[in-house]
C-alpha cells in the first residue's frame, strides 16, 4: 500500500466542548514536506485541531491523520512520527537542559537523548544550564530540541513563537525551512501572520471553527490585488472589475482592494480615459487574512460584486 500524499489529512472534524462546537466541520490537507501555516484569531479552534492531531482529544466527528494513521486509534505509534511543541511548554525546569533530556529519552525509542543533545547544541543550548534560568525564547528552544529529537516525520507547533522576541523568533522561524528542506512536514499554528509569509508554503485560514480558505500562498495571494487611481468626474464602479474588501479615498484619489478580479475588467478600467495615475501592486498576507476574516458588520456595499457578498472557498 503506497503512502498517502499528505502527511495531515482532516476530514469534517467536529469537537464539542459542553455541547457547544470548537471545531466544527473543519478540513485541512497538508502535502509532505510542506510549512503549513494554520492562521485564524483566538477562539476559531487552532488548538483544538492541533489537541486532535496530538491524540489528547477525541473528535466528535469527522476524522484526523498523520502518515495515514489516525490520530486517536493510532496515538501511540504517532508519538515515534510526530513531533509537537504546545503553546506554553510544561517542562520540568528545575532540571538542565541535559537532565530533561535523559529524563524524556526514558519514554522515547533508543538514540532519543544523543539526537536530543545534538539539537540542542544545535540551537544554541547550554546543557548544563538549568531550564528555569532561561529567557522565555531559550524555554521554546528547549520544547523544538525535544520535539526534533524523537527524529519526527511531522512538527506540529502551536504558537510556538508567542513572546518571543524579534530575533529569536525569525531564527526560530529559519530553523523551519531547513526542518522542510528535510523532508519534513510542519504544521504551525500562529498569529504572526507577516513573519509567517516569509516561510510558510501553504495557508489555511480557520474563522468559526472551520477551514474557510486554503491553499498555497502564492493561490491565496494571486486570488488579490490593490488598484489606485485618480479620476476626475466621477469614480468608476468597481463592483463590475472584483469583489471589493477595502477602499480609501483621499480626494480623487482612492485605492481598493480588489478579490479575484477579471483580467479584461481590469484592463479595461487601466486605460479608462477619466482615471490617471492608475497603479496595480500585490498583497501580501495580511491584507488577505484581513480581507477574509472581516467581521460581517464592517462589510457593507464595499465587499460586495454586482451587489452579492462574495464568500467563495479556496484550495478545498
Amino acid at each position: 500500500m503506497s503512502a498517502p500524499p499528505e502527511a495531515i489529512a482532516v476530514r469534517d472534524l467536529t469537537v464539542r466542548y459542553r455541547g457547544k462546537p470548537a471545531v466544527s466541520g473543519l478540513s485541512l490537507s497538508a502535502p509532505r514536506g510542506s510549512v503549513y501555516a494554520l492562521l485564524g484569531d483566538n477562539g476559531a479552534g487552532k488548538s483544538t485541531t492541533m489537541k486532535v492531531l496530538t491524540g489528547q482529544i477525541r473528535p466528535d466527528a469527522g476524522t484526523a491523520s498523520i502518515l495515514g494513521l489516525d490520530c486517536w486509534a493510532h496515538a501511540d505509534a504517532l508519538r515515534h512520527k510526530v513531533g509537537y511543541v504546545p503553546d506554553r511548554p510544561k517542562l520540568y525546569d528545575w532540571m538542565t537542559v541535559s537532565e530533561i533530556g535523559w529524563f524524556t529519552g526514558a519514554f522515547h525509542r533508543p538514540g532519543f537523548r544523543d539526537r536530543y543533545l545534538d539539537w540542542a547544541g544545535r540551537l544554541a543550548l547550554d546543557p548544563g544550564k538549568k531550564i528555569k534560568d532561561f529567557s522565555k525564547g531559550g524555554y521554546a528552544r528547549v520544547g523544538l530540541a525535544l520535539a526534533l529529537a524523537a527524529d519526527p516525520d511531522v512538527l506540529l507547533l502551536d504558537e510556538p513563537t508567542s513572546g518571543l522576541d524579534l530575533h529569536t523568533r525569525r531564527e526560530f522561524l529559519a530553523n523551519l525551512v531547513d526542518l522542510a528542506a528535510e523532508g519534513r512536514t510542519i504544521l504551525i499554528s500562529s498569529h504572526s501572520i507577516s513573519e509567517l509569509e516569509r516561510f510558510c508554503s501553504h495557508v489555511a485560514i480557520v474563522f468559526g471553527g472551520k477551514v474557510t480558505h486554503a491553499g498555497t500562498l502564492d493561490q491565496l495571494r494571486g486570488r488579490f490585488r490593490r488598484i489606485g487611481f485618480r479620476y476626475d468626474s466621477a469614480p468608476p464602479d468597481v463592483r463590475a472589475v472584483g469583489t471589493v474588501c477595502e477602499t480609501a479615498r483621499v480626494g480623487r484619489s482612492v485605492q481598493h482592494l480588489l478579490m479575484d478580479p477579471d483580467p479584461v475588467a481590469l484592463e479595461s478600467l487601466r486605460v479608462h480615459p477619466d482615471l490617471h495615475d492608475f497603479e496595480e501592486t500585490a498583497v501580501n498576507l495580511e491584507d488577505v487574512y484581513a480581507a477574509l476574516t472581516r467581521p460581517p458588520q464592517m462589510e457593507g456595499p464595499v465587499a460586495e460584486r454586482n451587489g452579492k457578498a462574495d464568500r467563495q472557498e479556496v484550495g478545498r
